[in-house]
């Protein structure tokens, strides 16, 4: 998953606080802190837009979002240009109107890899010792007693086993990062699990402000309807896309769908409901099902 956070602040002060892979700057003292994913991703571009690494899947998904009911839930596409040899997505950057914005990047549904990934892994499953390491180091009782001598385990283990620690197999999303208006990030939400804790982070991350949390499920409730009668959500497997949410001080607070590098157009005219519970080949990803908690979720909070 990637995401990007600009702030105002000197970015070296950021990369001190934060120990994350930041990029510098260029022409705006603007910097980003990217939370997760593969370093360089993004580039700083004029006009209130980003540059995002071209990948293929994800031009053919926003060429048709914007022609889609989700084009107001979605950053702006604005086509793909070159830089520096280089082949990048044009998108609007959606922190340009924050003022020292608070960031938290949700990764929806129940799985975060495809059915192809996982069928592919299984052709050829090669004992990985670094998911091991990464297993171990999360729950020393998680592996078994054969992958304990063997200090490995498989790609496909390690995919499922990775959903049941966070909240993603059982509510259908996780937190993936929080970026506050200090500065300083937190990844540390991998066995982020029940719906109390998730609770407890998002009542943190909103500082107990309810009309923040008011802004956040109004549009929620917007997102969901239109993602419901959306052509192309139905139409799509919608795997590793995040909710981005952003507010400031001044309580100006906002969510987009972002990320959609994973999302596959679904063959022979075939549909999801995104709610149904995934069985190996129907394809559900359970991202209405993981929306729907979350919002539970985000409700529960005001009524407390």
């Amino acid at each position: 998953l990637l995401f990007f956070v600009f702030q105002k602040k000197a970015w070296q002060t950021i990369k001190t606080i934060v120990n994350l892979p930041v990029i510098s700057p260029f022409k705006k003292r603007y910097s980003w802190v990217q939370l997760a994913g593969h370093t360089g991703s993004f580039k700083a571009a004029d006009g209130g837009t980003i540059l995002k690494r071209h990948c293929e899947n994800e031009e053919k998904c926003f060429e048709l979002l914007m022609q889609d009911p989700l084009r107001s839930c979605v950053p702006v596409f604005h086509g793909v240009v070159e830089r520096d040899g280089e082949s990048y997505l044009q998108l609007d950057d959606l922190l340009a109107n924050f003022e020292g914005p608070c960031v938290m990047d949700c990764k929806m549904g129940i799985r975060t890899y495809l059915e192809e990934e996982l069928t592919k892994a299984r052709e050829k499953p090669k004992l990985r010792k670094d998911m091991y390491k990464k297993m171990v180091d999360v729950d020393p009782l998680a592996p078994t007693a054969e992958e304990n001598t063997q200090h490995a385990v498989t790609k496909p283990r390690y995919m499922q086993w990775r959903e049941t620690i966070s909240s993603s197999a059982n509510l259908g999303f996780r937190i993936e990062g929080i970026k506050k208006a200090d500065g300083t990030c937190n990844t540390n939400f991998k066995t982020t699990k029940t719906r109390e804790q998730v609770f407890q982070v998002f009542v943190e991350f909103i500082k107990g402000n309810t009309a923040i949390l008011k802004k956040y499920l109004k549009r929620l409730y917007e997102i969901r309807g239109i993602l419901e009668s959306s052509d192309f959500f139905k139409r799509h497997e919608v795997i590793g896309s995040s909710l981005l949410f952003v507010h400031d001080e001044s309580e100006h607070a906002n969510v987009w769908l972002i990320d959609f590098g994973k999302t596959t157009f679904l063959p022979d005219g075939q549909i999801l409901d995104h709610r149904v519970a995934w069985q190996e080949g129907n394809r559900e990803d359970g991202y209405l099902f993981g929306l729907d908690n979350l919002t539970d979720i985000l409700e529960s909070i005001l009524e407390r």
